[in-house]
């Protein structure tokens, strides 16, 4: 017997300061906050796609392991380009676009706890 998965409905991150995250990933990236439930620990939700959500957990006190290479999670949005645009509006510092192997555009920025995050667009390079 193997594991039948039905798809990937959340990513976690431990956060060390709820409300900055929240400012971040609310105010600054635009994501939709969605209802949590009233767990005994702070924390917030949010949107990544459909049936998709990204949950943040506060009382991170060790150094958040995250790299491009490594540790990090890729969001496909509909213009790279815009995206971009809005990082520079946002005054959040990235990685210039680059092309994967594959031909397929892609930046890296991170979070205020240090997560990386990769933008994709899907589309190839030309």
């Amino acid at each position: 017997m193997k594991l039948h998965i039905k798809e990937l409905q959340h990513v976690a991150l431990q956060v060390a300061d709820v409300a900055l995250s929240i400012d971040f990933y609310e105010n600054r990236l635009g994501l939709e906050r969605l209802d949590r439930p009233a767990f005994d620990f702070p924390g917030a939700w949010f949107r990544l796609g459909p049936g998709q959500e990204l949950h943040l957990i506060g009382g991170r006190e060790a150094p958040a392991h995250s790299h491009k290479r490594g540790n990090h999670f890729a969001l496909r949005v509909d213009d790279l380009k815009a995206a971009e645009n809005l990082l520079k509006t946002q005054q959040i510092d990235y990685l210039p676009p680059k092309a994967r192997p594959d031909g397929v555009m892609q930046l890296f920025f991170t979070d205020p706890d240090g997560y990386w995050i990769e933008l994709f667009d899907g589309k190839k390079e030309g």
